[in-house]
Parts: C-alpha cells; sequence; structure tokens
C-alpha cells in the first residue's frame, strides 16, 4: 500500500477514534436530559462490522495482494462526498447525533439539514462509505462481506429498533413517518 492509501485509512480511522468522542459526550448530555439507550445488544455487532471493516482492508491488501485498482479515484469521489453528507448529518443532530440510539423522551426528533428529507441519512454514509471505502484499495471482499453485514444489522436490528423507540416517546411517526428512509421520493 502507498503512502497515501496508508495515511488515508489511518485518517479515517483517527476520524471515527474522534466520532467516538463526540458520541460518548452526547450521551452524558443525552443522559442528563433523561435520556436512554435502546438496541444495546446489538452494539457490539455495529462495532464488529466497523472492525472487519478496518481490519478487511488491512487483510486483503497485505496477506492476498489486493492492489489499488486504476479506476480508484471514482470510489474515493463517492467516499468524499459520503463525508460532506456525514458532517452534515452530524451539525444538523447536534447533541442528539450519536453512534448508540440515544432516546430523550419528550425531546422532538430533530429534522434539520438532511433529516428533512430522509429518516436516516447518517445510514445512508455508512453504507457507502463501507463500500467505497474498500474498493479504493481493491478490496473487494470486505466491500462486499462488510456491506451486506451492515445492512443485515441495520435493516433487521439498529432502524426497527431506533424507529420504534422513537415512535412510543416523541413525535416521531408525526415527523418523520412520511419521508423515505434511505433515498428522496418526490412528493405526490
Amino acid at each position: 500500500m502507498t503512502e497515501f492509501g496508508w495515511g488515508l485509512w489511518l485518517i479515517v480511522v483517527i476520524q471515527r477514534l474522534f466520532e467516538l468522542r463526540i458520541a460518548k459526550k452526547n450521551r452524558r448530555w443525552a443522559e442528563a436530559q433523561g435520556g436512554y439507550e435502546v438496541g444495546k445488544e446489538h452494539y457490539p455487532f455495529v462495532v464488529l462490522v466497523h472492525i472487519l471493516f478496518f481490519g478487511g482492508i488491512l487483510l486483503e491488501v497485505s496477506l492476498f495482494g489486493a492492489t489499488v485498482p486504476a479506476w480508484w479515484r471514482w470510489p474515493f469521489a463517492l467516499f468524499l462526498l459520503a463525508q460532506g453528507l456525514r458532517l452534515w448529518c452530524i451539525r444538523s443532530l447536534g447533541r442528539y447525533w450519536n453512534t448508540r440510539i440515544i432516546i430523550i423522551p419528550g425531546h422532538p426528533p430533530q429534522v434539520e439539514g438532511p433529516y428533512r428529507y430522509l429518516r436516516h441519512p447518517n445510514y445512508v454514509v455508512v453504507f457507502i462509505e463501507l463500500l467505497t471505502f474498500p474498493l479504493i484499495y481493491g478490496a473487494w471482499i470486505t466491500a462486499i462481506v462488510v456491506s451486506l453485514l451492515n445492512m443485515g444489522v441495520l435493516l433487521l436490528l439498529r432502524i426497527p429498533t431506533e424507529e420504534r423507540a422513537l415512535a412510543e416517546v416523541t413525535s416521531y411517526q408525526q415527523l418523520m413517518g412520511g419521508k423515505a428512509r434511505f433515498l428522496p421520493r418526490k412528493e405526490a
């Protein structure tokens, strides 16, 4: 792997660690507001998917000889676009943004930024990242396996848990129920 490749990989690892610090700070704030976590039992799967994401790239490059494809700029461009959307999501949710599902009863769901158009733009970001980042390195197996695992965790566990919990104690269904989960759609 080139110095650029290692540097990029390391930057994304540091970004994730920094986001975990933000999430921890936001969690403390939410708990002080009466917030509580739901879906604790599946959070380790979310962590595992991300460990496999970073580790898979290293394994494919180091052990299996994955090489940067000639068209690496395409997944890199999509990855960078996803980073812009990620920052927009984090900024829009402010203190409500977290890597865990933290519910604060009585607090209205945040419908700023990309959340005006989609229920789960941050999950769209994660999907794009998990697919495109490994492709920059030619790590096809990681891109496919981690993306499929992530989709399973999100679609089967995390999103239904999050939406159900929000609907029980906030105006989530009223504010977000008519919005698409992942891709904007035209209003009828």
